[in-house]
C-alpha cells in the first residue's frame, strides 16, 4: 500500500507554505488570493512553494481571505485558576468560531526585563496579534515590545487604555458601588473590604466604588477596615486574619475577587463564624468557585468568556482595518455586569435590612 500524501493526510498548512517561500502567513494568503502588494520574486517562490507542498487552501486560509487571522496571541499570567479558566473557555470558542488559531504562552516573570524578554519570544513564532487578559493587560514592557514589534494587541480589564489600544471591561466602578450598596440595604455598616492588586486599574476602581457607596450613606471611610490583597486566595487569607482580628471586627467583607472572598469563607468557618449569620462575605467576579464552595458567593457576575471573546473579535477587526478590508473603529467595549445573590450575604447579627431594600433584589438571586 502507497503512502498517503501530505495534502492527502491534511497536514499542508499556510504556514508550511510560509516557510518553504520564506515568507509570512499572510503573504502566501495575498498570493493565494490574488492580491495586490506583493512582489513578483515574492508571489513566484509562493506559488513554487504551493506546487511543491501540493497545498489546497483550508479553512483557517480561507478565513485568512475574508480578512481573519489565523496566529492570534494569547500571554496571560493570571494568579485565579478560575478566572483564567474561564477567560481560555470564551477565547478558545472565539478562536473556533473565527477559523483562527489561537497560540496560549505564559509569562509569569514579574520584573520588566523578564516580561520584555518572554514578549520578544512570543513575538518571533509569527503570532499577528495578541490578547492580553489581566494583569498583563498593564505591564508596560509587555506593550511596548509589541508596539516596537508592530503587533495590534487588545488589553482586557484595562480601566484606563492609552488612546487607539483595543479594551474589553466592565464598569467595575459601579458594580463594586452596587455590591457594597447591596450589604448596606441588608443593614451592615462595618463593612470590611480586601483590595486587589495594586498594578491594576480594576483595583482602584473596585476600591472607588466602595468608597462611593459607602460615602454616600454617610459613612466615614477612614472608619471602614481596608486591607490590601492580591487577588490571590493566600493574600486573602491574610486580609481577612487581619480583619477579623481588629478590636471592631466588620460584620461584612467585600473581597475583590472571588478567590480572596473564598479564602474569607475559609478563614470563618476556621475561626467558628456561620456565613452569613455571623459574617457576610461577597467576592467578585463569579467564576466557577463562586458556587464551589459552601455558602455559595454572592458576587457580581463578570462576563468573562464573553470578554474573552469580545477581545478576540476586537483584535481581528483591528487587523482587517490594518489591511484595508473594513471595520476596526471601535476601540473600548464595556460590557453588562450584574448582581448575583445567593447565601453568603445577610443581615447583620441582631438587625435586619431597611425595609423593601432587599425584595427587588430577590429576582437576582441564583
Amino acid at each position: 500500500m502507497s503512502r498517503p500524501s501530505r495534502r492527502s493526510r491534511g497536514t499542508v498548512t499556510v504556514q508550511d507554505v510560509a516557510r518553504a517561500a520564506g515568507v509570512s502567513a499572510m503573504t502566501v494568503s495575498r498570493v493565494v488570493n490574488g492580491g495586490a502588494n506583493v512582489r513578483e520574486t515574492t508571489r513566484v517562490a509562493v506559488l513554487a512553494a504551493i506546487e511543491k507542498l501540493n497545498y489546497s487552501p483550508n479553512s483557517a486560509a480561507r478565513s485568512l481571505a475574508a480578512g481573519e487571522a489565523t496566529q492570534i496571541g494569547l500571554l496571560y499570567s493570571n494568579p485565579s485558576a478560575a478566572y483564567l479558566s474561564q477567560f481560555l473557555i470564551g477565547a478558545l470558542a472565539a478562536a473556533r468560531k473565527a477559523g483562527c488559531h489561537l497560540v496560549l504562552e505564559s509569562c509569569e516573570g514579574e520584573r520588566a526585563d523578564e516580561q520584555a524578554e518572554a514578549t520578544r519570544q512570543f513575538v518571533s513564532t509569527s503570532v499577528e496579534g495578541v490578547i492580553l487578559p489581566p494583569p498583563l493587560s498593564e505591564a508596560a514592557p509587555v506593550r511596548a515590545e509589541l508596539e516596537a514589534a508592530g503587533i495590534p494587541w487588545v488589553s482586557v480589564a484595562m480601566g484606563l487604555p492609552p488612546a487607539r489600544s483595543l479594551n474589553v471591561r466592565i464598569d467595575d466602578f459601579a458594580a463594586a458601588s452596587a455590591m457594597t450598596q447591596h450589604l448596606l440595604d441588608l443593614g451592615h455598616r462595618k463593612i470590611g473590604f480586601i483590595r486587589g492588586n495594586p498594578n491594576q486599574t480594576s483595583s482602584a476602581e473596585r476600591y472607588r466604588g466602595f468608597v462611593a457607596a459607602c460615602e454616600n450613606a454617610g459613612l466615614d471611610i477612614k472608619s471602614m477596615a481596608v486591607e490590601q490583597g492580591y487577588f490571590t486566595f493566600r493574600s486573602g487569607i491574610v486580609a481577612t486574619e487581619r480583619l477579623l482580628d481588629r478590636d471592631d471586627p466588620p460584620t461584612a467583607i467585600f473581597a475583590s475577587n472571588d478567590d480572596m472572598a473564598a479564602a474569607a469563607v475559609g478563614v470563618a468557618h476556621r475561626r467558628g463564624l456561620h456565613v452569613p449569620q455571623d459574617l457576610s462575605i461577597v467576592g467578585f467576579d463569579d467564576t466557577s468557585l463562586a458556587t464551589t464552595i459552601w455558602p455559595e458567593l454572592t458576587t457580581v457576575r463578570q462576563p468573562i468568556a464573553a470578554m474573552a471573546e469580545s477581545a478576540l473579535n476586537l483584535l481581528l477587526a483591528r487587523l482587517r482595518e490594518r489591511r484595508g478590508a473594513g471595520g476596526g473603529k471601535l476601540e473600548e467595549q464595556v460590557l453588562d455586569h450584574e448582581m448575583i445573590l445567593r447565601e453568603s450575604s445577610g443581615p447583620p447579627p441582631g438587625a435586619a435590612p431597611a425595609p423593601g431594600k432587599t425584595a427587588a433584589k430577590a429576582a437576582k438571586r441564583r
